[in-house]
């Protein structure tokens, strides 16, 4: 359960803020790149609108943030790949 909320949190987090809010609209100038980051790269989607401001956008350590999205996204794309191979293993 733990690894389906891990997995399907940030989607949902980016999907409520991207309708209910503006930030999401403002930080990207088109709608398909917050499209294709909902798709394949939610965390760093999610951390990119978390840091970017409108006064310089994402600057200095602010990447630092981005780059721990792009982390866990593939943390959750390897933890995928290897239950599947422990679970075809049994």
């Amino acid at each position: 359960m733990l690894l389906i909320a891990t997995g399907l949190g940030p989607r949902i987090a980016l999907a409520v803020w991207w309708i209910f809010g503006e930030k999401v609209d403002v930080a990207f100038s088109t709608w398909i790149w917050p499209l294709l980051g909902l798709l394949v790269l939610p965390w760093t989607t999610l951390f990119y609108v978390i840091v970017w401001s409108a006064v310089g956008g994402v600057s200095g350590a602010e990447w630092l943030f981005v780059a721990l999205g792009v982390v866990f996204d593939v943390a959750t794309y390897s933890a995928r790949s290897a239950r599947a191979r422990y679970a075809s293993s049994y």
